[in-house]
């Protein structure tokens, strides 16, 4: 009986443990988010499984085309968290038109685009502690172009890698 009463300590123990480390990982590590809209086709998929940094990302300045996770700003319509890539830098002047995205003045490449978007937009300038975000499927994103910038504070991580499906894993180009 003894060995046995040691035996559900033990597992006991050791379930608390891997639950507070699963807990602690996820809380201020890493997350992953399963993407349930096509909003960044043809990058990510729909139900796509993706890991994000949500500690290291902070170490150096966000780029154009970080793929980031954020919480909805604040009069979006929108309630969960969110996935884009970031277009606008703080300071710069951003403008849609002529089916290009236009920053301070000059055309910007994006080769991971669906379509050329179909909408104008700006020119406004982003300000200092915000960013702005577009989905790569622009014509069918709810993004920045509808709801304005993503305070900085508003990010919660950088996309890692997908790592589902396995055919598709690895790190988002």
């Amino acid at each position: 009986m003894k060995k046995y009463l040691r035996t559900i300590l033990e597992w006991g123990i050791l379930i608390v443990v891997a639950w507070v480390l699963s807990f602690g990982i996820r809380t201020y590590l890493i997350d992953t988010r399963i993407v349930p809209t096509g909003s960044m086709l043809p990058t990510i998929q729909l139900q796509d499984r993706l890991i994000f940094d949500k500690v290291f990302y902070k170490n150096k300045p966000l780029q154009r085309g970080d793929i980031i996770m954020f919480t909805a700003p604040e009069g979006s319509g929108e309630h969960d968290d969110l996935v884009k890539r970031i277009i606008g830098l703080p300071g710069d002047t951003l403008e849609v038109r002529e089916g290009k995205v236009w920053i301070n003045g000059e055309a910007i490449e994006e080769p991971y685009l669906k379509e050329a978007p179909e909408y104008e937009y700006g020119p406004i300038q982003i300000p200092e502690g915000a960013y702005l975000v577009f989905g790569d499927n622009r014509n069918n994103s709810k993004d920045s172009h509808v709801w304005g910038f993503v305070p900085e504070e508003n990010i919660e991580g950088k996309v890692l890698l997908r790592y589902w499906p396995l055919e598709r894993w690895g790190a988002l180009k």
